[in-house]
């Protein structure tokens, strides 16, 4: 069990339609990335967040149609924008994103730390390792 105390709010941020030109498969491979991101930082011993993880269910259950349309942006960045004021830090991943890079320049701005590699992200000891 890791220790609770310690265990950050990580939103991990990175493109989902950058690059894309809306293609399902890459923007699948840019989910495939994020959730990647997260799976680590969860076995770092924090809570992995991503926008798209709680935003997308709502954007289906709200009737859009397609990415990109009203109700998409109506859910998409504005959720994410409000997730990132209750995480801890972000870690920002992959290539060039609006979004992602929003995010980021949002955490900075509440003085949030930031993380650029998997390698920064802090190791949170299990109660094992602490004996």
């Amino acid at each position: 069990m890791n220790d609770l105390s310690r265990a950050l709010m990580i939103l991990v941020a990175g493109p989902y339609r950058s690059g894309t030109n809306d293609d399902p498969t890459l923007i699948a491979a840019n989910m495939r990335a994020m959730n990647a991101a997260a799976l680590e930082v969860w076995r770092r011993g924090h809570l992995p967040v991503t926008g798209e993880a709680l935003a997308l269910p709502l954007v289906e259950l709200a009737g859009s149609r397609q990415v990109g349309d009203a109700v998409f942006n109506g859910i998409f960045h504005p959720l994410s924008r409000l997730l990132v004021t209750r995480c801890d830090a972000v870690l920002r991943i992959g290539g060039p994103s609006q979004g992602a890079d929003e995010m980021v320049a949002l955490a900075e701005a509440q003085g949030l730390a930031v993380f650029y590699r998997m390698e920064d992200v802090p190791l949170v000891a299990t109660e094992e390792e602490a004996r």
